[in-house]
Formats: structure tokens, C-alpha cells, sequence
């Protein structure tokens, strides 16, 4: 079996003090900028850095030599005539983008762009009136949401798209696109457990047909939308943090990765699909001979989406390449087995297992539990990483996927009989619920221009949500 290179992440704190620095002297020097940092805080429970798109400063030797002495690199893409795009890939960092000619001191902060889902949205909740560059759905489009002290504040919204120059479709894209994900949202989806890798096989041949169609940036951006769409419908604490950002017309512009749960016998298959979408593997992660689960992370770098894909492991099997290598049946299911047995493969019927939204992180425990929101205990808790799940939402378990369990010996009477009516999280005075932990949101705070995750205390995680074990700590 083939190796695969592993991925080391480290901290840049440098690098994201410059970028900060010149943030910080541009919110400094508006007003309005300044507003909306603290209504962020207040009603999303986020920081404006979690927003960045990227930063225009004034061109020059001088920013070009800090930039390139902080690891950042040239990024061949479309930008402007006078513009170059730098980032660093080795961070989570926004772009920054030279302007050469500014009638600015090199250096300056020109403009701050932050990525939403909707422009058109953002406008109306701030009520503003500004022309928006770029059709509707269109790649990239932008606007100037506010103009003061000879810098600007943008709003930006990308659907697979790494340019900087707004985009005019031709009439009939909005239709198309719109047509896409309603083909991506509705495809079978609820199949029979013995239907799972038929049901797989038909998204990849979908997935397919969307990058022949619509090209593979474009097509992964339609499909992580509509599991976003999923998974939030099935989520309250999604929902909740989702009104919460929609209020200030925001959207999930603050995602950070997406979480799919599979059983073995698919797991190529969804490998498949993620790459067929774009997405390229980085690292790997092993969660340890007691836990019998691994994940591997992946990267679709135009649309700057990161992916889970979790799956039951043994202690030999992570040492070979497991994305590429057919994962044999086995008579004993570990958490991610389970989780998918008990609801179904995460890219059919179950969903995203989370979503991780970048939050100011004790801000938003703290909001999101005057909302009825728990936050669970942090599975990471550094400086420059901190990561909690809220209390998992219960699902109600299909009696047949439950019989099927319980007759295969994978399941006992006795978790046969939790699963079905499992006990309510504490404080819920003991009632009994239907159902087990489906999904969460995920709370995590990046700093240092950390890319990375904590694998030791990830493992921790999946232990302490496995429906066997679950506490709710």
C-alpha cells in the first residue's frame, strides 16, 4: 500500500500580527468599521478578522519585503491591472492584495473585504444603497458597503471562485446554478441500509455531471451549500448561530470546516466524490488503537472549503494509505460506524456529523446558552486553538435500522432499547427523548494563523460522543 506524505501545520504568529495590524489601522480610521466590529461581537458572537476575505494596502518594496518575509507567496489569479494577490499557505490567513500607484504611503490600509453569503442581503440588513459588480449568483461578486478616510470597507460573496474582478455572467446562469443545487439538494438521499453504496455511486455519477457542466470550483460550491442546507435544518444550534448571522446579512462566511461521517464499505466512494469536487488530501488522523477511527482532512483550495471525512480504522490500517485502499467488513463497529449504522452515511441522509463556524469562542458559549444552547466541554483549549461541540441534537433511529443492529449482534437489547428512547441531556428533568446524538455545531477560535487541528484531543471528542458512552460532558 502507498504512503501518504503527511501535513505538519504550524503557528505563524507573525504573519497574522501583520495582518491584524493593518486591520486594526484601518477599523482605527473609520467610524463604521468600527461599529461593525462591535455589532459582530454583540449579536453573532464573532470577531471581524472571522470575516476577512482579504486586505488591499498601498503597493511597494516595503510591504512586498514584509510579506515576503513572513512566508507569503505570489497567487497566480485574476485580480487587477494594478493589483497583485499574496497569501500564505501554510495559514488560515485572508489574502493581501498590493495595489500598485495608490495615492497612498506604502503600506496603507485601502480596503477590507469580508466574505458573505448573500451581498445583495448584507446591504438590506445595514440598509444600504450601493451598486453591486458582478451578476446575480454569479463567481465573485462585491460592493462597497461603506467609504471614510480614504479607505473602504467591501462585502464580497464567492460561489467557487479565487479572482478579485467581479463577474457578468452570461442570462441564464442564475438558472443554471439555481438548478444545480436543487439537483445536488435533492437527489436520493434515503436509501436502505443495503442501498448505501448504489446511493453513493449515483452522487459520484451526479457530482460528475455538475463539473461537466458547471466546472469543479463552481460544482463544489454548489454542493457544500446544500449540505450546509441539510445539516442546519436537522441542527438547532445551526439554526439559531445561522438567524443570529443573517440578522446582520451575513450567512456561514465564517465556516471553517465541514464534517462527513462514512462506513467503511463507502468510504472510497465518498473520496470520490470530494475529489471529482476538487478537494485534495492533507493530513491524516488516527485517534488511537482504543477509539478504531480515523479521518482524513481535505482541501478544495479555490473555494477555500475544508472537509472531515471520518471512518472506523484499526491500529494497521492507518499506516497504509486508507483513502486509496478498500476497507474490508468487520464484526464490530467503532463510533463512526456506529454513528452511520444508527443514521445513515453523511453524504445520503444523515448529513454533516458538524459544521465548524470560526466564533469569538467564550462569547459565543456564552450567547448561544441564552439562546438554550449548550456547549459542550472544549476538546482544545490553547491559545491558539480552541474548539468546542454543542450538546448534540437527538435523532429519532429508523426501528429497522435498529433491528438490523440488534439482530446482526452489533448492538445490545439493552442499547437497543437507549437508542430508541434515549435519556434527555442533564437539566432536561430526566425526560425520555426518541432517538440518539446526530450533529452539532462546532465553536472553534483560530490564532497564529493556525491551519491546523489537535488530534489528541479530537479523539477525546469522538470517545466522549459515541451513543454508547455519551454523557453530554
Amino acid at each position: 500500500m502507498s504512503q501518504q506524505q503527511e501535513v505538519v501545520w504550524h503557528r505563524h504568529p507573525e504573519a497574522e500580527k501583520f495582518v491584524a495590524g493593518r486591520l486594526a489601522e484601518l477599523v482605527a480610521a473609520q467610524p463604521a468599521a468600527q461599529k461593525l466590529s462591535a455589532v459582530l461581537e454583540a449579536r453573532t458572537s464573532s470577531r471581524l478578522f472571522d470575516w476577512l476575505d482579504h486586505l488591499v494596502l498601498a503597493g511597494g518594496d516595503t510591504p512586498r519585503g514584509q510579506l515576503a518575509d513572513l512566508g507569503f507567496e505570489r497567487e497566480d489569479v485574476p485580480a487587477g491591472s494594478r493589483e497583485t494577490v499574496y497569501y500564505h499557505a501554510g495559514t488560515m490567513l485572508p489574502r493581501i492584495v498590493l495595489r500598485e500607484g495608490a495615492p497612498a504611503a506604502s503600506g496603507t490600509p485601502l480596503e477590507v473585504a469580508l466574505q458573505v453569503e448573500d451581498v445583495s442581503a448584507f446591504l438590506m440588513a445595514h440598509r444600504l444603497t450601493a451598486p453591486i459588480e458582478g451578476s446575480v449568483l454569479a463567481p465573485f461578486r462585491r460592493a462597497t458597503a461603506w467609504q471614510e478616510a480614504g479607505s473602504e470597507i467591501l462585502v464580497v460573496e464567492r460561489r467557487g471562485h479565487g479572482g478579485f474582478v467581479p463577474v457578468d455572467t452570461p442570462p441564464g446562469d442564475a438558472a443554471r446554478y439555481l438548478q444545480g443545487l436543487e439537483r445536488w439538494a435533492t437527489r436520493p438521499r434515503l436509501v436502505a441500509a443495503d442501498g448505501d453504496v448504489p446511493g453513493m455511486e449515483q452522487t459520484l455519477r451526479l457530482a460528475r455531471d455538475m463539473v461537466s457542466e458547471m466546472g469543479i470550483d463552481r460544482a463544489a460550491w454548489i454542493a457544500m451549500e446544500a449540505e450546509r442546507g441539510l445539516w442546519q435544518r436537522r441542527n438547532r444550534a445551526g439554526q439559531v448561530q445561522k438567524a443570529r448571522q443573517d440578522s446582520l446579512g451575513l450567512g456561514w462566511g465564517n465556516h471553517d470546516h465541514h464534517t462527513f461521517r462514512s462506513s467503511r464499505h463507502t468510504f472510497g466512494l465518498l473520496i470520490q466524490i470530494l475529489e471529482t469536487l476538487g478537494f485534495r488530501r492533507r493530513e491524516r488522523f488516527y485517534a488511537g488503537a482504543q477509539a478504531g477511527w480515523g479521518a482524513q482532512v481535505m482541501e478544495q483550495p479555490v473555494c477555500r472549503l475544508a472537509v472531515f471525512a471520518d471512518v472506523d480504522l484499526s491500529p494497521q490500517e492507518v499506516d497504509a494509505d486508507f483513502t486509496r485502499e478498500p476497507l474490508p467488513p468487520r464484526d464490530t463497529l467503532g463510533t463512526v460506524g456506529l454513528w452511520c449504522a444508527l443514521h445513515g452515511e453523511s453524504m445520503l441522509g444523515a448529513g454533516l456529523h458538524h459544521l465548524a463556524a470560526r466564533l469569538s469562542f467564550d462569547k459565543a458559549t456564552a450567547d448561544l446558552a441564552d439562546w438554550g444552547v449548550e456547549t459542550m466541554r472544549p476538546f482544545s483549549d490553547f491559545s491558539y486553538l480552541r474548539q468546542a461541540f454543542t450538546r448534540g441534537e437527538r435523532w429519532a433511529v429508523d426501528p429497522g435500522r435498529l433491528e438490523r443492529l440488534a439482530s446482526t449482534g452489533l448492538i445490545d437489547e439493552e442499547q437497543r432499547a437507549r437508542f430508541a428512547a434515549a435519556q434527555g441531556p442533564e437539566g432536561a428533568s430526566g425526560a425520555q427523548r426518541e432517538g440518539t446524538v446526530g450533529s452539532h455545531l462546532e465553536n472553534i477560535q483560530r490564532a497564529e494563523g493556525f491551519k491546523g487541528f489537535n488530534q489528541e484531543m479530537v479523539s477525546d471528542i469522538i470517545r466522549r460522543t459515541d451513543p454508547r458512552a455519551e454523557r453530554g460532558a
